[in-house]
């Protein structure tokens, strides 16, 4: 079944977060040219090239998150509550809904070509290290809430990030961003004495960011700026991403831009 993904606006994410600083922020990102790029810009692509890349890496998301479920020799009811979670936070419609499944279930099927999946894949984001990223992000997730990365998915994930040229560190701080922003969910709506506090709160922030607290107010502005970046959906969706993917993007952008409110108040950065 062909998936229609380019054609869709990318400003129906943007409009959802119209309100606020999240919005605002993203309003000087559309508007302005970013003065520090973390990687070179890759040229327009063909909108057929953007769909079929679209195609390849939606269908390698469900397929591989099957492959990984399956990897210790079953998929629990949790793992597959993990991977309907990531499509509900995706927004996918119930069509997609039905590819998806569709994949995960070839992904976790006997004989299925992880290492072939895997190269499909590689060719698809060649020279788009953001869109490789948000791959792995999206396997963490759903790795996290299906077994905590328990037994051979960690090992499985850490080539995953391999083949797709993200070093062990950047895959250790993905995992370690992901860990804290699920700790936050899990934490909204406890009691005040159970909260974390704020030097805690302020330290996971600058992991966010992925700079220290030693590191110098420009250095930090610099950092902040890379991460969203990095993660700003039209940048995404101009490499590939389909728009299914866009809500990932948003739900990053958000944590990185919550980080860095907290950054700056807490240094007086106006």
């Amino acid at each position: 079944m062909a998936m229609k993904w380019i054609g869709k606006l990318a400003g129906g994410v943007l409009g959802a977060l119209a309100m606020g600083p999240i919005g605002a922020a993203l309003g000087v990102l559309v508007g302005h040219q970013i003065d520090e790029q973390s990687e070179a810009e890759q040229p327009a692509l063909p909108g057929e090239e953007l769909t079929s890349i679209g195609e390849r890496f939606f269908r390698a998301t469900f397929r591989i998150m099957g492959y990984l479920a399956k990897s210790d020799g079953r998929v629990s009811e949790q793992e597959i509550a993990a991977a309907r979670a990531v499509m509900a936070e995706l927004r996918l419609g119930s069509e997609q809904v039905s590819e998806a499944i569709g994949c995960f279930r070839e992904g976790k099927a006997a004989g299925f070509d992880f290492q072939g999946e895997l190269a499909t894949l590689g060719r698809a984001c060649r020279g788009r290290p953001d869109l490789a990223r948000i791959f792995l992000e999206i396997q963490v997730r759903a790795a996290l809430a299906g077994n905590n990365l328990q037994g051979p998915v960690r090992a499985l994930l850490a080539q995953v990030a391999a083949s797709l040229g993200i070093s062990a560190f950047e895959f250790a701080h993905i995992e370690a961003v992901l860990r804290i922003q699920r700790a936050g969910h899990a934490g909204q709506g406890q009691a005040s004495g159970a909260r974390r506090t704020d030097d805690v709160a302020l330290a996971e922030a600058y992991r966010v960011l992925e700079t220290t607290a030693a590191a110098s107010d420009a250095e930090v502005a610099k950092a902040y700026r890379r991460q969203l970046q990095r993660h700003h959906p039209d940048k995404l969706k101009a490499n590939g991403l389909p728009d299914s993917m866009l809500a990932h993007a948003k739900q990053r952008t958000q944590q990185i831009i919550e980080a860095w409110e907290l950054v700056r108040e807490r240094r007086g950065i106006r």
